[in-house]
């Protein structure tokens, strides 16, 4: 297994990834191509996948906004779990982030997700319990969870 920074040329296989993981949540502009293009290009360094020798097994979106870091989309597929993978990804993206001078990490897990929930847990990221999440569109999203 590989960990290396995702291009843009990574987007299919991507996609199929995160379309078959179950618990994701996606829409139809931030997760098209020209939404993560976008996404690339402003955090060059910090969003990795994980292959294999034939495909790609894993994948983490990760940026900031020059004070607070953010894990988006994270996936590993179902066939290539407990294999450590998840976690080398998590480690790319929080040393990417460090490098960048980001000194703390956040994201969102939707709650009915114990397999992702369990696993951020697992990796040192705490509930907070003090925060209210808001969200506004600001464009029609079609949105297509997994």
């Amino acid at each position: 297994m590989t960990i290396r920074t995702m291009t843009v040329d990574d987007y299919e296989d991507v996609h199929a990834l995160l379309v078959n993981t179950p618990g994701m949540g996606l829409n139809d502009v931030d997760d098209s191509r020209e939404g993560i293009t976008r996404y690339l290009s402003r955090n060059p360094t910090s969003c990795f996948v994980a292959t294999d020798e034939r495909r790609i097994v894993g994948v983490i979106l990760s940026g900031h906004d020059g004070r607070r870091g953010y894990i988006g989309h994270t996936a590993v597929a179902t066939s290539a779990r407990c294999r450590g993978i998840g976690t080398a990804l998590v480690d790319a993206a929080l040393e990417a982030l460090r490098m960048e001078g980001i000194s703390k990490v956040a994201l969102v897990v939707f709650d009915r997700n114990e397999t992702g929930n369990r696993f951020w847990g697992h990796r040192g990221f705490t509930q907070r319990t003090d925060l209210v999440y808001r969200n506004r569109a600001l464009v029609e999203l079609r949105r297509f969870d997994t």
